[in-house]
Parts: C-alpha cells; sequence; structure tokens
C-alpha cells in the first residue's frame, strides 16, 4: 500500500475532493429517516437500495400492506424507513417503515400544535373516559375526552364514527409521545362570532322567559335560553333560603323566568338570578310565629326529605328533613308520602335571620302515638299484640292499629331458660302476651316483657332469708360443681360451687355425688331485686358445728364428753348424804 505523506500536490488535493463530495452525498447515521428504492419483490419480502449501505434492507410485504401502502409496493418506488442498525450480529441492515411512518406523523402534530392550526382526523373507537381518534394523514392515534367531544352532552355518537373531521390539539407530551384532542373547540370556534352578537341583545336588568334547566354544578345551574344560550344561575341567586345543590330546587328540563343581573361581552358569558324576580321574604318573617301551624307547599321531593314553600310567603323555602315526617317510623320516606305541589301543614321551630334558615316538622301537626299508647296501655298493662319483626337479641311487637313497635330484649322472653336460645322459638306473625314495662315517650321508646307475664319460680324465695337451711335435690355435677333444684314448688337450678361444698378441702371433690341425692344447704346469699341467690353446703356445716360448740364447750377442752364431769358430780352426791 501507497501511503501519501505529502497532501499538498495537485492529485492529492483532487483525491480529497472526490472523497468528501462522495461522503456529503451518502451520509448515512443510525436513528434517522432515509428514502430507499426498491429494486426487488418477492413473495413476503421487498429489497430497498440505500446509496452508501453495504447491503440491502429488508422489509416484510404485509407491514407495508397494513400501512396502507399497498400501492407503492412496485419496482422503483421511493419508501422513507427508519435506520435502526446499520449492521447487527447477523451483519444485516435493519429498517422500519412503520416507525418511521410514526416519527413523521409526530412531527406534523407538532407543527400543527405550535402553529395551532386544526387537524384532519376520524373516531375510531371508544375508551375509558373519552375516544380514540386516527390521524387520517399519518395513522398517529391520539385521545379524545368524552367532556371534548361536543359542546352539549350526547348520549350517542355512533354518527361521529370513522367520519374525517377536524380537531384541535390541545395537549401534546412530547417525552411520552402522547396527543390530546378536542372537537369542541372547533364547534366552540365557529359559535364564537354568533355567541358575540347574541350576548349583544342582552343587558343588565332584562327578563329572560321560559328559560329549560340544562345541567348543574357544584356552584350553579345553568339554562338553555331559546336554543342559542347557555347562562349560568349562581348557588347564590337560586334561592333566598339556603340551597347545598341545584338539585334541590330544579329539575333538568323545567323551564324558570330569569332575570340578568352580569354581561360579560369579553367572556362572552351572562349571568343571571331566580330568586331577584321576588321580594326577599326573610323581610317579613316576623309576622310568622314560632311553633305555630302553617300551609306549605311540597316543591321538590329527595331521599332525605323534601324541599317547601310557606304559601304564604313565595319565595321562601325550606328543608323538611325525613326525621321530621313521622313520630314512629324512623326511615320516613317523603318520597312515599307526598307528592310535589301537595299542600301540607307544618309547624315552624326555628327562624334564623343571620344564617336564613327556618326549620319546620310535619310530625308535630300530628297527634304523638306515644302519648295516645300511654294513655290506653300505661306501664304495667297486660295486652295481646302480634310479632312484626326479630333480631339476633330482641322483638319488636305491634299493638292494634297504632303504628309503633313495643321493644323486648332476650333477657325479658323467659326466667329460667337462656334468654337467646328461647329467642329462636319466636316468629313473625306470632299472638304474643306481653306486660309493658317502660313508657319513653322523649326518646320515642317503650319496652316490654313476656316473661312478666307469668309468675317467677324465683318468688319461692320471698318467705326465704340468708343462713336458712333448704333441701335440694342434686340435678348433676361437673367440673365447677354442684346443679342443684331446691325441693318444695320451685323451679329452677343453682349451682353450689366447688368451693362451697365442704369445710374440708378434700371433701369438695364433686366425684363424691353422682346425682339425685337429697342434701341439706343453706342460703348464703339472697337479693330479690336482682333475682340472685347462692347456696353452701359449707355454710350449713359451719353453722351446725357452731352450734354444736356453743352446746357442749369449747373445741379440745375436754368438756365435750359426756362423763367427763363424772367425778364433781360424785363429790356434790356424798356431801348431801353427810
Amino acid at each position: 500500500m501507497e501511503i501519501y505523506k505529502n497532501l499538498s500536490d495537485p492529485a492529492s488535493k483532487e483525491f480529497e475532493k472526490l472523497l468528501n463530495s462522495k461522503l456529503s452525498k451518502t451520509q448515512i447515521e443510525e436513528g434517522k429517516i432515509i428514502n430507499g428504492k426498491i429494486n426487488k419483490i418477492t413473495d413476503k419480502f421487498v429489497f430497498l437500495f440505500v446509496e452508501g449501505l453495504k447491503s440491502e434492507p429488508v422489509l416484510d410485504i404485509n407491514e407495508l400492506k397494513n400501512m396502507g401502502l399497498s400501492e407503492k409496493i412496485k419496482l422503483g418506488e421511493t419508501i422513507p424507513v427508519l435506520l435502526e442498525k446499520i449492521e447487527d450480529r447477523n451483519g444485516e441492515v435493519l429498517v422500519s417503515a412503520n416507525k418511521a411512518q410514526k416519527i413523521k406523523g409526530w412531527d406534523k402534530l407538532v407543527e400543527a400544535y405550535e402553529k395551532n392550526e386544526p387537524i384532519m382526523g376520524k373516531i375510531t373507537s371508544k375508551c375509558k373516559g373519552g375516544c380514540i381518534v386516527e390521524h387520517i394523514d399519518t395513522g398517529s392515534l391520539m385521545f379524545l375526552p368524552g367532556s371534548q367531544i361536543s359542546d352539549k352532552p350526547l348520549k350517542d355518537i355512533s354518527h361521529l364514527m370513522n367520519e374525517p373531521q377536524k380537531f384541535a390539539l390541545i395537549k401534546l407530551d412530547k417525552v411520552r409521545g402522547n396527543a390530546c384532542v378536542s372537537r369542541r373547540e372547533i364547534i366552540s370556534s365557529f359559535k364564537k362570532e354568533d355567541k358575540a352578537k347574541i350576548i349583544e341583545k342582552y343587558k343588565v336588568g332584562d327578563i329572560i322567559k321560559g328559560a329549560e334547566v340544562k345541567g348543574y354544578s357544584s356552584f350553579g345551574c345553568f339554562f338553555n335560553v331559546n336554543g342559542e344560550l347557555d347562562v349560568l344561575v349562581h348557588l347564590q341567586e337560586i334561592s333566598y333560603s339556603r340551597v347545598n345543590h341545584p338539585d334541590e330546587v330544579f329539575n333538568i328540563g323545567e323551564k324558570h323566568d330569569l332575570k340578568v343581573i352580569s354581561v360579560d361581552k369579553e367572556k362572552l358569558q351572562v349571568g343571571c338570578s331566580v330568586k331577584q324576580l321576588s321580594p326577599d321574604p326573610f323581610g317579613k318573617i316576623d309576622n310568622f310565629e314560632l311553633n305555630k301551624t302553617y300551609k306549605f307547599k311540597v316543591i321538590k321531593l329527595m331521599d332525605f326529605g323534601a324541599f317547601c314553600e310557606l304559601s304564604e310567603l313565595p319565595g321562601l323555602t325550606t328543608l323538611l328533613h325525613s326525621s321530621e315526617l313521622s313520630w314512629s317510623k324512623k326511615n320516613a320516606s317523603a318520597k312515599k308520602m307526598f307528592k310535589v305541589n301537595d299542600i301540607i301543614n307544618c309547624v315552624i321551630t326555628e327562624i334564623d335571620k343571620e344564617k336564613r334558615r327556618v326549620a319546620i316538622s310535619h310530625r308535630l301537626t300530628l297527634e304523638n302515638p306515644f302519648k295516645i299508647f300511654e294513655k290506653k296501655f300505661p306501664v304495667g298493662t297486660i295486652v295481646e299484640g302480634e310479632v312484626v319483626n326479630k333480631n339476633e337479641y330482641s322483638l319488636f311487637v305491634k299493638i292494634d292499629d297504632l303504628d309503633i313497635d313495643i321493644f323486648i330484649h332476650c333477657n325479658d322472653l323467659v326466667w329460667s331458660n337462656n334468654g337467646e336460645e328461647e329467642l329462636n322459638n319466636y316468629k313473625k306473625g306470632d299472638k304474643v302476651k306481653i306486660k309493658i314495662l317502660e313508657i319513653k315517650i322523649s326518646e320515642q321508646k317503650i319496652r316490654g316483657g313476656i316473661r312478666q307475664t307469668k309468675t317467677d319460680p324465683f318468688d319461692w324465695f320471698k318467705d326465704k332469708k340468708i343462713k336458712q337451711t333448704i333441701t335440694v335435690k342434686i340435678i348433676s355435677t361437673d367440673s365447677k360443681g354442684l346443679i342443684v333444684r331446691p325441693e318444695g314448688g320451685c323451679e329452677m337450678d343453682f349451682l353450689i360451687k366447688k368451693s362451697n361444698i365442704a369445710i374440708n378441702t378434700a371433701d369438695t371433690r364433686t366425684s363424691r355425688f353422682t346425682g339425685g341425692e337429697r342434701i341439706d344447704c343453706a342460703i348464703a346469699d339472697l337479693d330479690l331485686d336482682k333475682r340472685k341467690v347462692t347456696l353452701s353446703i359449707k355454710l350449713l356445716e359451719e353453722i351446725e358445728k357452731k352450734e354444736a360448740l356453743e352446746k357442749y364447750g369449747a373445741e379440745g377442752s375436754g368438756k365435750n364428753l359426756p362423763f367427763s364431769s363424772l367425778s364433781e358430780d360424785l363429790k356434790k352426791k356424798d356431801k348431801k348424804t353427810k
């Protein structure tokens, strides 16, 4: 090989010039989009010629067909491709026509976004939160949020599917390569000039007749005026009374008169008011008294109550809460009791001028059924009722036609057995006799009992007292002690604890008894009010031991023997004989 050391001679300079001109025409770099010329086509592949590459790049023919380039699969046609690798492990050139198309498409989207120009696309499918839009020119996929489909709610968008139309690019994420578009902005831009002309017709103080409720928001209600303009009534302009949400007062589709209170020609907005069409009702609230009955008109029904308007003072709207509908029903439903436009009686219970709030009650206009019940069935009365409900620990019984449920706890079902087990013996519809135990009108509660209608087996102890000896029969034994039942008519079983069986610890074992024996024991504790009694064999032994000691002398002195005083008796006898 000849090495050129002198590059200043004419031949070297000519060679350098030719080499530079050749390299400048064929700049090959990975990651760039280059054009390839088709020079060979087979059943599965297309071979490209790219000047400057040592081998021919190969494309899958199906890739080109899926991209819609079937017409370009001809000899001599030029196809742009992305050069991924000049040479892989096998020495082949890796290119992609699909990636090249996406990159070119993204560049077009960026250009349109920067110039604020609309693009052509078509809605291809629905997805969560909106739709997928395909860019017609490049096939790039973009997201169309549901709120940006139209300027008004659409229940069905089937007529928009796969139809070429304009979209505005509203967001581009260059890092993730995501694009977000809007159809609503395109529609609104056409209406903007027309909307400015429409708004010029309105002035502050104008009255708009028959505006239709179009939609709600947390801050107000939107009305449609003559199908040409949407106006907002702020939450504070709906009513003189407090309103938490527009749906408490309005229903979609209703028509109401509005008063124009603001016009913004720059933002193209018109603000309106409903409450300013009528005088402030709170100015005349002093004419009404607390705890007095007035007529109210039902204007809206809710799950938690009803909104009513004072008939004598139109415009004053207040909430009749569900808790103030009925005395006996805890979950009373206004929707079941009333209809819109019904005139009902209510008592005004509170007037707060600062908070502009009026509280009312419907149940106060009705006679309290708990007072009626107390007069008819005072505490101690025994009546017959019907089981209407039950839960895991109680029964609920209804008497006569009174809409009141009487609470009966499982402990008040039976004297001797387990109350929770006894509860299983009752079902809805059963007729039962109950005794009224307690009436609390203020708390709207009535408590009754079934066991109180029967003789209390504990009454057997009424004439008994502590330390009295009774005879019991052993029913059974267990590790805790003896289960016994007093003889003589008592139907209750009691436990004599193991510690109360005997004084001597060795004799406290329950295995000494087999069951069925009759034994005596003493009453160690007795509380008739709490129905509590404690029986003890040990106590009886202690009582008998004490009596024996008092009768025969001190324990261990020897005086308890029958012959201990024999010598003294003999001496007394000798003195008498002399």
